[in-house]
C-alpha cells in the first residue's frame, strides 16, 4: 500500500484538521455514488478511507510513524524489523557499522541479544502467547439528508472491501458527527480483537427547514388576505405536514409555534418544537382591482415601515 501522507496528499508535518480536510475533499471527489461504475475512482476511494483509517486517529498515526504498524494498518517489528534494530549496536553496547553486521562475532552475549527482542514472550523459562492487540479501525464518510439526519432511520452502506452493513441513524445527529460500529474495522494481530468503524456523517442543508438546537424553524409564505383575514392552511414540518391556523392581522414576521414538531432525541427522550416565521407575498400579478383598493385605503391610512432604520 502507498504511504498514507502521499495518498492523502498531505506533509508528515500537518496537523489534524487538516488530515481531516484533505481526507474529506478527497472523500467527496471520489465517492462511488458520484462515479458509478468507475472501477478506477472507486479504488482510489478505498485507499483514500485506508490511509485516513492510519492517519486521522492519533494514536494509530502514532504507532505509524514510529514504524510499530505498517501502511496497511498491520503490526511490524519495532523501528523497522529485527536487522535495522541490531545494525548499529552489539550486546556489549559496542556500535557496529552496517556493512560489518554480517561479520560482527557473537560470543556469549547472544542470548542478551535475542533476550531483548524475545523477552517479553517469556517469563519463568515459558513461552508466553503474543499479546493480542486491538486492531486499528476504518474510517468512512456518509452524506445523508437533513430530514433524515433529523428523523434518524437506516442507511445499508457498501464499504469499500464489499461488505454490506446496515447502519442506524440516531435521530437528531449533527453534521460532522461520527457513528461508530463495533469490531467493523481491521483485525487485531495474532488473533486480536477488531477495530472499529468510524462513520463520520455530513448532513445536506434543506432548501425549507433549519435547525437551532432541537428546533426546526420554517419561513411559510402566506397570502395578502390570509395574513389580514386570518386562515387555516396546511404547515409542513419533518413529521408530515399539519394544519396551522393564521391569526387574523398577521404579518410577516408573525412567528407561531408547533408544539413537538421539532427533533426527538432517542435517549433522553427530549422533543423539540417547530417555529414559523410567516412571510407575507403580494400576488404576481397585481390587477386593477387591488390598486384601486390599496389607493383608497393609503388616502387615510399613511404609515412609515423604514422609521426605526440606522444608516449610520
Amino acid at each position: 500500500m502507498k504511504d498514507p501522507y502521499t495518498t492523502l496528499g498531505v506533509s508528515r508535518t500537518a496537523s489534524q484538521p487538516e488530515i481531516k480536510k484533505a481526507y474529506r475533499k478527497l472523500a467527496k471527489e471520489l465517492h462511488p455514488d458520484r462515479h458509478p461504475n468507475d472501477e478506477r475512482t472507486a479504488e482510489r476511494f478505498k485507499e483514500v478511507s485506508a490511509a485516513y483509517s492510519i492517519l486521522g486517529d492519533e494514536k494509530t498515526r502514532r504507532q505509524f510513524d514510529q514504524g510499530e504498524i505498517n501502511a496497511d494498518g498491520q503490526q511490524q517489528a519495532p523501528g523497522g524489523g529485527f536487522w535495522r534494530s541490531y545494525s548499529r549496536q552489539g550486546p556489549g553496547g559496542q556500535r557496529i557499522d552496517p556493512e560489518e553486521f554480517q561479520s560482527y562475532e557473537f560470543g556469549s552475549g547472544m542470548d542478551d541479544l535475542f533476550s531483548d527482542l524475545f523477552g517479553s514472550m517469556r517469563r519463568g523459562g515459558q513461552r508466553q502467547r503474543p499479546r493480542r492487540e486491538r486492531g486499528a479501525d476504518k474510517r468512512f464518510t456518509l452524506r445523508i439528508g437533513f430530514v433524515e439526519a433529523a428523523r434518524g432511520g437506516t442507511r445499508r452502506l457498501t464499504m469499500p472491501d464489499g461488505k454490506t452493513l446496515d447502519v442506524r441513524i440516531p435521530p437528531g445527529i449533527e453534521d460532522g458527527q461520527q457513528i461508530r460500529l463495533k469490531k467493523q474495522g481491521e483485525p487485531g494481530p495474532a488473533g486480536g480483537p477488531a477495530g472499529d468503524a468510524l462513520i463520520e456523517v455530513t448532513v445536506e442543508p434543506h432548501t425549507l427547514y433549519t435547525r437551532k438546537g432541537l428546533d426546526i424553524h420554517v419561513e411559510l409564505p402566506v397570502t395578502l388576505q390570509e395574513a389580514v383575514l386570518g386562515a387555516s392552511i396546511t404547515a409542513p414540518t419533518i413529521h408530515g405536514n399539519v394544519n396551522l391556523k393564521v391569526p387574523k392581522r398577521s404579518n410577516t414576521g408573525t412567528t407561531l409555534r408547533l408544539k413537538g414538531k421539532g427533533i426527538h432525541t432517542a435517549g433522553d427522550k427530549r422533543q423539540g418544537e417547530q417555529y414559523v416565521k410567516l412571510k407575507v407575498m403580494l400576488p404576481q400579478q397585481i390587477d386593477d382591482d387591488l390598486e384601486r383598493l390599496v389607493e383608497k385605503w393609503a388616502d387615510s391610512h399613511s404609515y412609515d415601515v423604514r422609521a426605526g432604520l440606522k444608516t449610520d
